[in-house]
């Protein structure tokens, strides 16, 4: 794969944007903390945190938090950032497996337990800091949501660094049960109550319809993360287990070709979003109408976000320091026009005609 070979479509995304409107000086604070934190080794590691713009990022999100919500929730994305760039994508961890395993679970329980202590490791204490602000809300249960989430972010996070380890690129269907996880997406999402404050009853949120939609908002962010970041992995030789690379493997594709499948396979996932968004929120209540407009709200965001983050478009060793503001352009159409489920049995289920009754 060459960077001349590569040319990305424009995305199609039909949905509302929507960004808080203190997204700049809830940011100042974040950078703030980010400077008193103990998780950045050396100004560089820094650097690149925070042009991450991770209140930016989450305010289009949870464009309604107050800013003392949006504050703790945009510091965990900014935290994970920085971890996923230090111990888990390309670090010395990222094809040792047990190494990372114990480290993942010192990490899950430095969350779940405020007295944990795991002193060597600088991103625990951070991490307690901002789970400490989560629990000042006073909503246990969504705390405790968010700590199931977190762990399934890791779990996904160790599988990928499992196959990177065994010198194995994935299959089709074995990368999106896997992207559904490692992509960090779970705890994103999952801070949507945490930062509105509208908690959803249980057997709302568990519903199979609610869960298809959280897992195709996941699906589509992630999809959408490997298309922005794809450039700079190349230059960077960081190429394996993405969309493309695993089409191009088990699909026998060209760089062109990859793009335009995964392209479809995305759109694909977006056009069933919406034909279940539609149906679900039509008889919603008010917590869950706020969380599924999180999700919207976060598919939308991501891919603006995406589209101008420093994170993604400086291709260099430092972070240009400016997001541009110019408008962007969208696919005006979907890349296809079927509904047909993905040829992929662990996300076959959100085509499932009892999901929504029809």
């Amino acid at each position: 794969m060459s960077l001349s070979e590569v040319e990305l479509p424009l995305i199609w995304c039909p949905l509302e944007s929507a960004r808080h409107r203190r997204a700049a000086q809830v940011e100042a604070r974040a950078e703030e903390w980010i400077e008193n934190s103990t998780m950045c080794a050396t100004p560089s590691e820094r650097d690149w945190v925070v042009a991450t713009h991770s209140a930016d990022f989450f305010a289009r999100f949870a464009p309604v938090a107050d800013d003392d919500r949006l504050l703790a929730t945009s510091l965990w994305v900014y935290w994970g950032f920085a971890f996923d760039d230090a111990r888990c994508d390309n670090g010395p961890l990222s094809t040792r497996p047990a190494a990372f395993n114990a480290l993942a679970g010192a990490v899950q329980r430095g969350l779940e337990a405020p007295s944990a202590r795991h002193e060597e490791e600088r991103f625990i204490p951070a991490l307690q800091g901002i789970a400490a602000m989560f629990r000042s809300f006073g909503q246990p249960a969504l705390v405790r949501r968010f700590g199931a989430a977190h762990r399934a972010w890791l779990s996904g996070v160790a599988w990928q660094i499992g196959n990177a380890a065994a010198g194995r690129m994935p299959e089709l269907d074995e990368f999106l049960a896997m992207r559904l996880l490692s992509a960090g997406g779970e705890p994103t999402f999952a801070m949507l109550e945490l930062a509105t404050g509208m908690e959803v009853p249980a057997a709302e949120l568990e519903h199979p319809a609610v869960r298809a939609l959280t897992e195709m908002a996941i699906m589509v962010a992630a999809l959408d993360n490997d298309s922005h970041s794809l450039l700079k992995e190349m230059k960077r030789g960081h190429t394996d287990q993405n969309i493309y690379s695993v089409l191009m493997r088990h699909e026998d594709l060209t760089v062109r070709e990859a793009v335009r499948a995964a392209t479809a396979l995305r759109d694909r996932v977006l056009l069933r979003y919406l034909d279940v968004h539609e149906r679900v929120r039509r008889r919603a209540g008010e917590e869950l109408r706020c969380y599924l407009d999180g999700l919207s709200f976060g598919i939308r965001g991501n891919a603006e976000w995406g589209l101008r983050v420093p994170r993604y478009l400086s291709l260099g060793r430092v972070p240009d320091e400016a997001m541009g503001d110019a408008a962007l352009e969208w696919a005006e159409r979907p890349a296809v026009t079927t509904r047909a489920p993905l040829p992929a049995p662990s996300v076959a289920w959100w085509w499932d005609r009892d999901l929504i009754g029809a």
